[in-house]
């Protein structure tokens, strides 16, 4: 098991504010778990005794809707801390984490994580500052769902995930999502993205190996209304 203040992953997160020695105190304490594809990490609803923080692996944040509808809130990736808002809130959580791909985290519990908030102020403030950023990227998420097309956000969701997480040696995008968790990203019925993709491949803008896509023309996706 390796050692926080030895992680590179710190790095991308607000762990790297802690000290050494705060650091070597929660690696005493973290555990690590590995989450198989399609794995829970936790349920809207679940109490939160800790943080995660990941250090491989995808897992998507998604909000049960009142018509019983996921909707993928977002996608939390190596380096991510989750459950910490649920943790300084004092709150349930407010989504369910799913794994998208084999994963391995780990979890430091909430004591720990209260310590260092109340007696490292770098620390506390680059929480606060992270999760402004998250408040941002919602409000930018609602106005795109009432200002864009479907098209459009399934558009930009193909070039996000290009841009993020690359591509495998067929030119295949290395992140494999399902056409439902498609839909439940931009919003719409699984249907519809089904029908949208396939559009796109009849104009050539993508193409698929089994169930990978491929990016054939990324201007025109850039161009997509």
């Amino acid at each position: 098991m390796s050692k926080c203040e030895q992680c590179i992953i710190r790095q991308f997160n607000s762990l790297k504010a802690l000290t050494k020695d705060e650091l070597i105190r929660i690696s005493g304490c973290k555990t690590s778990r590995f989450v198989k594809k399609g794995e829970l990490i936790f349920q809207e609803g679940e109490t939160l005794n800790g943080v995660f923080c990941v250090k491989d692996g995808v897992c998507k944040l998604s909000k049960l809707s009142e018509n019983g509808r996921d909707h993928i809130v977002k996608l939390i990736v190596k380096g991510d801390l989750l459950g910490q808002r649920s943790l300084i809130g004092s709150e349930s959580a407010n989504l369910t984490a799913v794994a998208l791909n084999d994963m391995e985290v780990c979890f430091i519990p909430k004591d720990e994580i209260i310590r260092d908030l109340q007696k490292n102020s770098n620390f506390s403030m680059d929480v606060l500052q992270q999760m402004a950023k998250d408040l941002k990227e919602s409000d930018n998420v609602i106005v795109n769902m009432a200002q864009k097309s479907v098209k459009k956000r399934l558009a930009e969701t193909l070039l996000y995930l290009h841009d993020s997480f690359g591509t495998d040696n067929e030119g295949a995008l290395n992140l494999v999502l399902s056409r439902e968790d498609f839909s439940n990203i931009v919003g719409t019925a699984t249907e519809s993205a089904i029908r949208i993709l396939s559009d796109f491949k009849k104009d050539g803008l993508i193409s698929s190996i089994g169930k990978k896509i491929r990016i054939e023309d990324i201007k025109a996706l850039e161009t997509v209304e």
